[in-house]
């Protein structure tokens, strides 16, 4: 995955529409939230560059973004809309646990060898920055574990809170597929883009 802050894309928009007088009100009056879900064990390059553009989108048409902080499609779509909007409005992250567990939690994935070194590096300065940008956005569900009860538990959070959500399933990841059913249980609109990668 690229490195963290690539707001070169940011540069080619041409008179990018951001909401203004972000106060927190008004803005969500008549945003809609699209969730991002994707898969963080392969994000090949075609899965980067399709939730950039799909962010990119959504950002510009005066919409906000609902992610779970994980590494992978939900990094992505944290930073481009870091790239888009530095005070962080138009977005909401939601985490399975206290922000400090989850921490803990990447830290003792690194060590079992599920994530790497970069992933562990680029996840937690993203988050610490995501963090003092704008510290109302970031939820916690308040699980003291992150396991499959909790991950899908933020997978529901995450569908409840928004308006339609966008799936990036790479080799038919069981998580993605989770917050696929919830969406489609309430009604909500749903974006699948598929990928298969060895």
């Amino acid at each position: 995955m690229a490195a963290i802050a690539r707001c070169d894309t940011f540069q080619k928009l041409r008179n990018p529409v951001l909401p203004v007088n972000c106060d927190g009100h008004d803005i969500e009056k008549r945003m809609r939230w699209v969730a991002i879900s994707g898969s963080w064990r392969r994000t090949p390059p075609e899965v980067e560059r399709d939730v950039r553009e799909a962010v990119r989108e959504i950002i510009v048409s005066g919409d906000g973004i609902v992610t779970g902080g994980a590494i992978g499609v939900d990094q992505i779509a944290t930073d481009e809309v870091a790239c888009l909007d530095k005070r962080l409005s138009v977005l909401r992250l939601f985490l399975p646990t206290p922000f400090d567990i989850y921490l803990d939690h990447l830290e003792r994935r690194h060590l079992e060898g599920a994530v790497t070194s970069t992933q562990l590096d680029e996840i937690r300065r993203q988050l610490r920055f995501v963090r003092a940008t704008n510290p109302s956005i970031i939820s916690s569900l308040g699980y003291q574990y992150c396991d499959e009860v909790s991950y899908y538990a933020r997978n529901s959070k995450i569908i409840d809170y928004s308006d339609s959500l966008y799936a990036f399933q790479v080799n038919n990841s069981a998580g993605v597929q989770d917050a696929i059913e919830k969406a489609k249980s309430q009604n909500k609109p749903v974006v699948i883009r598929r990928y298969a990668t060895t």
